[in-house]
């Protein structure tokens, strides 16, 4: 399984980005998707994520200016977030969550840079 991510880039404060991941490979079945960030010298931390049925959960830092969505036909998760912040820098990554032969497991992508200037 391979996550390709794209959408990253220099963004000014205050603008908007949008971030895509795409699975190929064997795919079974694609249960939670997510996006996570690095920032410098920071852990990683979730973003946000979507399960299956859509449900979603975000980090208090981007809620209510951030949407996260996927095509399940096209083994695709997106993320968009507004209202850009310096604090908003930092490495994204994509995340999926997957059941193959009854057992769990998660892939990473690797990664995509976002800079936010201010």
């Amino acid at each position: 399984v391979q996550l390709v991510e794209s959408g990253g880039g220099l963004v000014q404060a205050g603008g908007s980005m949008r971030l895509s991941c795409r699975a190929s490979g064997t795919i079974f079945s694609i249960n939670t998707m997510g996006w996570y960030r690095q920032a410098p010298g920071k852990q990683r931390e979730l973003v946000a994520t979507i399960s299956r049925e859509g449900s979603t959960n975000y980090a208090d830092s981007v809620k209510g200016r951030s949407t996260i969505s996927r095509d399940n036909a096209k083994n695709t998760v997106y993320l968009e977030v507004n209202s850009l912040k310096s604090e908003d820098t930092g490495v994204y990554y994509c995340n999926i969550k997957v059941t193959e032969w009854g057992t769990g497991r998660e892939y990473w992508g690797q990664g995509t840079q976002v800079t936010v200037s201010s």
